[in-house]
């Protein structure tokens, strides 16, 4: 939709940028396609962030692959100062060869600072809409016409890109000779310095060859150093030119300095001894959080939980281990529906979150009464989309500027998609969310319980006495270690709750047979 959105701005006349992490392109792969064949009016810039390594995501794609995919220009800035003159220069490009721009980020790049120049404001004048259904109506027999001119734009790109100041080869090293883009420039540098020359490339695709050619052939050897899929080295090699990449730097995970030094320099990287006794911290759901209680009673009705993309995926984990099957945002409910028709005799439980559920569910919940799914759908509202740094949804009442709008109303959402068994519970009430599973999964046909309790990040307001332990209630079970909350440990054989970490939810009071947790001091 932010895609479609943006495209109906640029058409009109405005300048438009749309921002997602990689996979968020595979979605909005249909219209951008389109929007390479028409062009555009105002400039449009696709920015894109990878994740080598997946440090929050389920694949590392690189989407690099987009840009040729598509026909449309792409630009790797290195460092902040190239990532906002990119903008700009994307901006300019768009507009200059009528023609959507992706700039392609990477983790590092995209969590990194640096200082950078800014240059003056500058006016930009609307460009004004007209009327050109020849242009932006994809019928096929307009489609064949605006395929021809996309080739001519690309070559157009290619005599373009020779000269683009993002593209330069920089030292005089006669160790190596380099060809990289992006953060792996930097990387490159740090860990050959001086003894290398580097051909920087900001403008890959479609790649200088003219410039890839005469470095090539003034060095004897040439290493293409690049994070994640040979994408400039298969570029090259297809030009007839024989560079070495992929066979000694691997595809997968992030590239490093210590890598690089290791392949060209053979130094082995060894870690300090401080790093290697770090304990490992794994993802885990905060304090109190919401979501806990209800995977825990989600146990006892399930045979089989699908689960979604959100802070409800550490559901999985360890101790709750509640989930199976996870994919991709909005998946949950359809990889259920599957999963029903294929083995009717099991009770299965989609769980999604509310921002999760507008983004994407809400098809896969019409597809699920449509086809007569026999599936129950829990509705994880925690009245913000967490997991991405609390931004507003249609469910809050807020726009994502923080201010009041319509809001969109979880249950009558449901009941217009053709469901008509919905419970809705509150999340720390465990007796009402057993209650409302049970009549759920019991029930033949489609259900939804929609389990409600804000995120606690932005209840800050909101002072709930922590919970202790009654020692000489206390009977050693571990039952409330079940529910992996971080502020219950324990320590030598006894059961203790920090008090700074303990929100007051009430859940592991709930779950204790001998009645041992009880309320403890109000917080300072």
């Amino acid at each position: 939709m932010a895609v479609e959105v943006a495209q109906g701005a640029c058409l009109a006349g405005g300048r438009a940028l749309v921002a997602m992490k990689h996979v968020g392109v595979n979605v909005a792969a249909d219209p951008l396609f389109s929007l390479a064949y028409t062009g555009i009016n105002a400039g449009f810039l696709l920015i894109s962030a990878d994740d080598p390594g997946m440090h929050s995501s389920q694949n590392e794609q690189d989407n690099r692959y987009y840009a040729k995919f598509m026909k449309i220009p792409l630009l790797e800035p290195s460092d902040s100062q190239e990532a906002k003159d990119f903008v700009h220069a994307g901006l300019e490009i768009s507009e200059t060869f009528d023609i959507p721009v992706l700039l392609r980020l990477t983790t590092r790049i995209s969590h990194s600072k640096s200082l950078v120049s800014l240059m003056e404001p500058q006016e930009h004048t609307l460009r004004g809409y007209q009327k050109n259904p020849e242009k932006y109506v994809l019928m096929p027999a307009h489609a064949r016409k605006l395929r021809v001119r996309l080739e001519e734009r690309l070559a157009r790109l290619r005599v373009f890109a020779e000269t683009f100041s993002g593209n330069y080869i920089e030292g005089d090293g006669k160790d190596f000779a380099v060809i990289t883009s992006g953060i792996t420039y930097q990387y490159a540098r740090e860990a050959l310095g001086d003894r290398a020359t580097y051909l920087k490339l900001g403008f890959t695709y479609p790649l200088p060859e003219q410039l890839v050619r005469q470095f090539v052939r003034d060095h004897q050897t040439v290493y293409v150093i690049e994070e994640g899929e040979p994408f400039l080295e298969e570029q090259i090699k297809a030009l007839g030119l024989s560079v070495v990449g992929k066979e000694i730097f691997p595809a997968i995970g992030e590239m490093s300095p210590s890598l690089i030094r290791e392949r060209l320099l053979l130094e082995t990287h060894r870690p300090e001894t401080a790093s290697q006794e770090l304990p490992l911290r794994p993802p885990v759901l905060c304090p109190g959080c919401p979501h806990r209680g209800v995977y825990h009673a989600i146990k006892k009705f399930a045979d089989i939980i699908t689960t979604d993309i959100g802070c409800y995926t550490l559901g999985v984990l360890p101790p709750l281990q509640a989930g199976e099957v996870g994919l991709c945002m909005g998946a949950s409910i359809g990889n259920a529906l599957g999963m029903s028709k294929v083995l009717p005799a099991k009770k299965i439980v989609a769980t999604i979150g509310d921002s999760t559920f507008l983004h994407s569910g809400v098809t896969g919940l019409m597809d699920v009464v449509y086809n007569k799914g026999n599936i129950t759908l829990v509705i994880l509202d925690n009245s913000i989309t967490g997991m991405t740094g609390h931004q507003h949804n249609p469910s809050t009442g807020f726009t994502i500027k923080n201010e009041p709008t319509q809001k969109i109303d979880l249950e009558t959402m449901v009941r217009a998609c053709g469901v008509e068994q919905v419970f809705v519970v509150n999340a720390y009430n465990l007796a009402a969310v057993e209650t409302a599973l049970r009549a759920a999964v019991d029930h033949n046909g489609p259900a939804v319980v929609i389990v409600r309790q804000p995120c606690l990040l932005i209840e800050k307001k909101i002072r709930r006495r922590p919970l202790q332990i009654d020692k000489k209630s206390c009977k050693y079970c571990k039952m409330c270690l079940k529910i992996g909350c971080p502020a219950i440990s324990d320590r030598a054989g006894e059961i203790t709750i920090d008090q700074a970490l303990c929100n007051g939810c009430t859940v592991c009071s709930q779950i204790c047979r001998f009645t041992a947790i009880k309320a403890g001091a109000n917080h300072g």
